[in-house]
Order: structure tokens, then C-alpha cells, then sequence
């Protein structure tokens, strides 16, 4: 029996090897051990607490930590064994590359469980969705490419020319798509600053129109007139822009004309009969109706009152209700509007 223990194969004796399993079964159940121990508390105090990030942390140490701690304490064994230079190179390797991995999939998934939570609770647009999945994107990018780094950097790859020329390229290409990526980082200014979202009224300089679409590039927009209108990002941040969407009230303010002959009882009363006419009619306030000045040829009173509407074709429809009846009442009264007029006066021809 101990001639048979002594026996060698592949520079290690047959001990050596029992001496490896042991070990590594000894491993497994001390990993085993702490799993049934632990991973039930932490199971039970998970049910009990409604926070999901309990759930993510049962499931990370299932997915993720128990395969780290298997593959790590077998590769801690192999150590009592005697194996070929070559061989444990490759196992490095292999190690390295299965640790890094893993690793990996959990700080992705991380990142979208992150994201996902900050948002759940949030009123999200197909815009957000879009960035919040381009932004998934670009973290899981990064993380994998500082993965690929550090996996070429531990097996003896020189990394330092292969990172300088991919700067240089990425200046190169930065410049060359300068305008594409003004208009991709404003696309996220857009979504996370919320200037305006799908559906809000816009005014841009002398275009107006109603958003139907925010793109990565460029946002669309549908004129009053049928019509679409294509702005990019960059513009749209730049320029001063007037949106609808919030306004709850709109304000009317506008000038009446009467004429010098109106006489001063009919001159007093029209305050009173604005006011009067505004407040007839439903969602206005009265602000207010004053004689301001004398014109060259009328008396001119300004009135002011507020629509409690945002919607355009409503405030249309009131303003002519107001419009109108004060005609009406103006015609009623024998008030006149004034108009433009010249006043010649002829001398005697008497007196000629």
C-alpha cells in the first residue's frame, strides 16, 4: 500500500492526488456548510423586508458568489499538486477568464437594477426608456472593455500602445463626428432635464408646432400647418423655446378705442361694463379696465384678463365670446369705436 502511495504520475504521487481531493471535497463542504448557514438567513431576512434590493442580493450570492468561491477553492487545491509550468499558465488563464466573467455579468446587472429602480417610481416616456437602455448600453460597454483590459493585462499582454491608439483614434473620430455627438449628448440633456417631452406645444424662434418624436439626433415636430418639422438636438438646447404644455392661463390684453364725442357718464361706465361682460363668461378672471391716455384722434381704454385655459382653440372661442359681446353692448350703450379721422375746418367764406 505505501509503494502505492509513492507511485508518480505526471510528477505527482498517487497521495498527492488523494491529498488533492480530499482537499477539494473538504472545500465543497466547507462552501456547503456556510451556504445552508448563511444563505438561509439571508433568505429569511429578504421575505421579511418588501426592499427588492434583498431579492438582488439573494440572487447575486446564487448566481455569482457561491460559482466564485467553487472555482476559486479548486483552483487553491490544484497549489498542493506539482503540475507543468505550461499548464498552470493555462489554468491562470482559464481561471482569470471565468473569474473575470462572472464578475462582469453581476456589475452589469447591477447597473440595470440600479437604473430600473431609480426610474421605477418615475413617470417614463419611450424617450427615457430609449436613453435609459442607451445608457444600460454604454455602462455594460465600458465595464466589459475594463474586463478585456485586465484580462490582457494579467496574461502578460502589453497593453499601454494598444489603450494610446485607441485614444488617438477616438479623438480622430470624436472630430470627425463632432456634430453627431452634440446631437447624441443633447438627446440625454432633453430626455433628463424634461425642457419638453412627446406632445408639448413648442415655439422655436418662427416655427411652432407639436413634438411627436425626440431622437437621438434630431427631434420632430408637427406644424400647425400638417406639416413636419425636423430640428437637430443641438439647435433645439441652444435656441430659447416657448413651450405650451405648462401653461395653465392665459393672459388677454388688449386696447379699446372710443371716440372724443363719447361723453363722460358712457366714458365711466365702461370699466364697470368689461368688467361686467368678462365675468359673464365661464373659465375667465377679470383682472382689470382703465382709461390710459388720449390718442390723436380717440380715448384709449385697455383691458386685461386671464383664460383659465391652456388649450389654444378654447382661448380662440373665449376671446371672440368677449370680443363680441362687447360690440354688443357698446351698440346697446352708443358707444362708438374710433377709427382714424381728420378734421378739416373751412373758414367762412363771409368772411372772404
Amino acid at each position: 500500500m505505501p509503494q502505492f502511495l509513492n507511485f508518480t504520475i505526471f510528477s505527482n504521487t498517487v497521495s498527492d492526488y488523494i491529498v488533492f481531493l480530499l482537499t477539494v471535497i473538504l472545500s465543497i463542504i466547507v462552501i456547503k456548510a456556510a451556504e445552508y448557514f448563511f444563505l438561509r438567513r439571508i433568505y429569511v431576512w429578504a421575505h421579511k423586508t418588501p426592499d427588492s434590493i434583498n431579492d438582488l442580493l439573494l440572487r447575486g450570492i446564487k448566481k455569482y458568489l457561491l460559482p466564485i468561491l467553487y472555482i476559486t477553492a479548486v483552483f487553491l487545491c490544484t497549489k498542493i499538486l506539482s503540475l507543468n509550468p505550461a499548464f498552470v499558465t493555462l489554468l491562470n488563464t482559464v481561471v482569470l477568464f471565468v473569474l473575470l466573467i462572472i464578475g462582469a455579468i453581476f456589475a452589469s446587472s447591477v447597473v440595470v437594477f440600479a437604473l430600473n429602480k431609480h426610474w421605477k417610481n418615475k413617470e417614463t416616456s419611450q424617450s427615457n426608456y430609449l436613453a435609459i437602455n442607451l445608457i444600460t448600453g454604454i455602462i455594460k460597454v465600458l465595464i466589459w472593455v475594463v474586463v478585456l483590459i485586465l484580462f490582457l493585462d494579467n496574461i502578460g499582454v502589453k497593453i499601454t500602445t494598444l489603450i494610446t491608439g485607441l485614444g488617438i483614434s477616438g479623438v480622430a473620430i470624436a472630430f470627425a463626428a463632432q456634430s453627431i455627438l452634440s446631437d447624441f449628448f443633447c438627446f440625454f440633456t432633453i430626455v433628463f432635464d424634461h425642457p419638453f417631452e412627446v406632445g408639448d406645444f413648442l415655439i422655436v424662434g418662427e416655427q411652432m408646432g407639436t413634438v411627436e418624436h425626440i431622437g437621438m439626433k434630431t427631434t420632430r415636430l408637427r406644424a400647425l400647418g400638417g406639416e413636419q418639422l425636423i430640428f437637430s438636438n443641438t439647435d433645439l438646447t441652444g435656441s430659447r423655446i416657448n413651450n405650451y404644455k405648462t401653461l395653465e392661463q392665459r393672459r388677454v390684453l388688449f386696447t379699446i378705442r372710443v371716440t372724443y364725442q363719447t361723453s363722460s357718464e358712457l366714458l365711466k361706465a365702461i370699466p364697470l361694463l368689461i368688467k361686467t361682460i368678462v365675468e359673464s363668461v365661464p373659465d375667465t378672471t377679470f383682472s382689470r379696465t382703465h382709461f390710459i391716455s388720449y390718442g390723436t384722434y380717440c380715448l384709449n381704454f385697455e383691458v386685461a384678463y386671464f383664460i383659465l385655459s391652456s388649450d389654444y382653440d378654447k382661448y380662440m372661442d373665449i376671446n371672440q365670446t368677449v370680443n363680441l359681446r362687447i360690440k354688443e353692448e357698446f351698440d346697446r350703450q352708443g358707444i362708438a369705436f374710433a377709427y382714424p379721422t381728420q378734421t378739416l375746418n373751412m373758414p367762412d367764406s363771409a368772411a372772404l
